[in-house]
């Protein structure tokens, strides 16, 4: 391509990839938070269902700047993820978690595509762990 090892073009898919991703995320974590902003008054007056509410606003700012950083390629990216992974797990904030929206899409109101399609970010959520942990590693031992 331009002269650059391949393994540093695969890197460099790999982290525009995934930036693209988490900034589609971003546009339905963005309507999440607008609900949360302002119909708060409407969620059920429950601990569990205040912390996620509480944390989806400075996990919007996290996978902004992981998004941004991915792009440019920096470090501090793959730190940010190990950061926001457990948060991301909790809050079903998924790499590719706008499949679950899929059958809606489609008028297909089943309630068996949710499970398995929520099963499938799951294990694309691990899956990313991985190659971010593989890249950062290559990434680390490049400089």
């Amino acid at each position: 391509m331009n002269g650059l090892p391949n393994t540093v073009n695969n890197m460099r898919l790999l982290f525009r990839s995934l930036a693209l991703l988490d900034l589609i995320s971003l546009v339905f974590m963005g309507m999440q938070l607008w609900n949360i902003a302002f119909h708060d008054h409407e969620l059920p007056n429950q601990l569990s269902v205040k912390v996620e509410s509480i944390l989806m606003f400075p996990m919007f700012i996290l996978v902004l700047f992981g998004a941004v950083g991915l792009f440019l390629e920096k470090k501090f990216a793959a730190i940010i993820y190990y950061v926001q992974f457990v948060f991301r797990l909790y809050l079903w904030v998924f790499t590719v978690g706008f499949i679950t929206l899929i059958p809606e899409g489609l008028s297909m109101y089943d309630d068996r595509w949710f499970p398995a399609l929520l099963k499938v970010c799951y294990v694309a959520e691990f899956i990313r762990l991985y190659l971010t942990i593989k890249a950062h590693s290559k990434l680390s031992k490049s400089v």
